[in-house]
């Protein structure tokens, strides 16, 4: 498969996170079907594309995307609970929960439906990828990787691009492609073994410590220490205080 190609993307997955992603890929130009369990879950998710905050309605209300462009975005979305309908997507995203053992199911049902060449990504925050692709076929892992999405996807733009051993070159050609062509700022990582986190979190958490220990050492306080990293660094929010999140906004 080539990146020209692909045409339909699947999104394992709805909620924040999962909409976030299918939203900046359908105001790209692909179709997008999002599958979750039930019917109320995808209510929610269609709520968080054409309603909520970081919706497209209100980037139309605040002038940051024409009308005509949230309608064919909100028109290219599909709904589903039936895992079979995404059969014939050419990428597959999935965007569940962070549990190990259940990406490694919802990859091995995957494999047994989708289409040979399709591309498998997952969005874990920090597993490692290789993990995550265990119970997959061999020829599958070669279109097999990571798309780490930050959130709210429609805000952060960052698309942290993982690699495993496996990956075909072509593999990760086409995921960098899809990711930029949806406005996100690539960065291609080596997957590694015994690590959790790629480059976002794993520099966000190496700071955290040092952050922690200015507070233990009495040299600031946690409130200071937030004021420093969001005057100073122009961050959203510091390292103590309300974060955003799975689940969460800014």
């Amino acid at each position: 498969m080539q990146l020209e190609q692909v045409k339909h993307i699947g999104v394992m997955g709805g909620g924040v996170m999962g909409g976030g992603i299918a939203q900046v890929l359908a105001l790209a130009g692909y179709t997008v079907s999002i599958r979750d369990l039930t019917e109320a879950l995808l209510t929610e998710t269609r709520a968080e594309i054409e309603e909520r905050k970081w919706s497209v309605k209100r980037a139309v209300e605040r002038g940051k995307l024409g009308f005509d462009q949230a309608l064919g975005a909100m028109s290219r979305v599909q709904y589903t609970t039936e895992v079979r309908n995404l059969a014939g997507c050419d990428l597959i995203i999935e965007a569940i929960p962070e549990k190990l053992e259940l990406k490694q199911q919802v990859f091995a049902e995957l494999d047994d439906i989708v289409k040979p060449n399709a591309i498998f990504a997952t969005n874990t925050s920090g597993f490692v990828v290789a993990e995550v692709f265990a119970r997959i076929g061999a020829e599958r892992k070669r279109a097999a990787l990571g798309m780490h999405f930050s959130n709210p996807v429609p805000v952060m733009t960052m698309c942290e691009v993982v690699y495993t051993p496996d990956t075909s070159e072509t593999a990760i050609d086409i995921a960098r492609g899809v990711a930029e062509k949806a406005g996100r700022a690539v960065s291609l990582v080596k997957d590694t073994p015994g690590t959790y986190g790629f480059i976002l979190n794993r520099v966000f958490a190496a700071a955290y410590r040092e952050a922690k220990k200015i507070v233990d050492d009495g040299i600031a306080t946690p409130e200071d220490i937030d004021r420093a990293m969001i005057t100073g660094r122009n961050w959203p929010a510091g390292f103590f205080g309300r974060r955003g999140g799975i689940g969460k906004q800014w």
